[in-house]
């Protein structure tokens, strides 16, 4: 199934270059451009609180959002730039990629747990700790998961989730090309010699991996 992808209003912005990009700045927008796909570059300018309010919440550049434009088809499209005034470090410009049903994006899905009611390693006293709460995927535009699911029923403390024990979606493969942590049940504290926000660290220092930048393919 596939996940909403959340809107993004923008404006058709007339004119180009710099001098009518100063004057979406006057008017508390923020300029930019939306291309590929197959069609015409669209200039186009966004609310100033309404983008900075999207960067703030982390992730915008591997979101993929539904742009509309009145007079415009909506169009699904992923941030490929944003520039930043060098001084200040907010948002001068932005550049969007059109993407088709068929592309190749990176998108960071959440993980859904079941089966705490079976689990032996809670019933203990155990804490389920979520190293990634998030995973990264490469996954089709046209078929983005809600979420993935992990099944913690007969988990002993101790035991782990990684991400070769999850059936991930058709199509979708983790954009860390090793075995890693999602989820583990740690000990009681006091217990074992490490609290739960130890073995969180260590969980998430043995998954750690250089971070990829969100590409999209058309």
């Amino acid at each position: 199934m596939a996940g909403e992808i959340p809107d993004l209003i923008a404006e058709a912005r007339t004119g180009t270059g710099k001098g009518a990009a100063r004057q979406a700045r006057r008017e508390g927008k923020v300029p930019g451009i939306v291309y590929g796909g197959g069609a015409d570059p669209l200039p186009i300018q966004i609310p100033f609180n309404v983008l900075l309010k999207n960067l703030k919440a982390g992730r915008f550049l591997s979101t993929l959002f539904n742009l509309k434009v009145e007079g415009q088809d909506d169009v699904r499209v992923i941030c490929r730039n944003v520039q930043r005034d060098v001084v200040k470090d907010l948002p001068t410009h932005v550049d969007f990629m059109r993407l088709r049903r068929t592309s190749k994006v990176s998108l960071f899905i959440p993980v859904e747990v079941i089966g705490e009611d079976n689990c032996p390693g809670l019933k203990k006293g155990g804490t389920l700790t979520m190293v990634r709460p998030e995973v990264e995927l490469r996954v089709t535009a046209g078929d983005i998961p809600e979420q993935i699911t992990i099944d913690i029923a007969g988990l002993e403390i101790g035991d782990t989730i990684t991400i070769s024990s999850v059936e991930l979606p058709e199509g979708a493969k983790a954009t860390i090309d090793r075995d890693f942590v999602i989820a583990n049940i740690g000990a009681p504290k006091g217990i074992g010699g490490g609290s739960d926000e130890d073995e969180a660290e260590e969980g998430a220092a043995e998954a750690e991996a250089p971070a990829e930048e969100a590409a999209a393919e058309e």
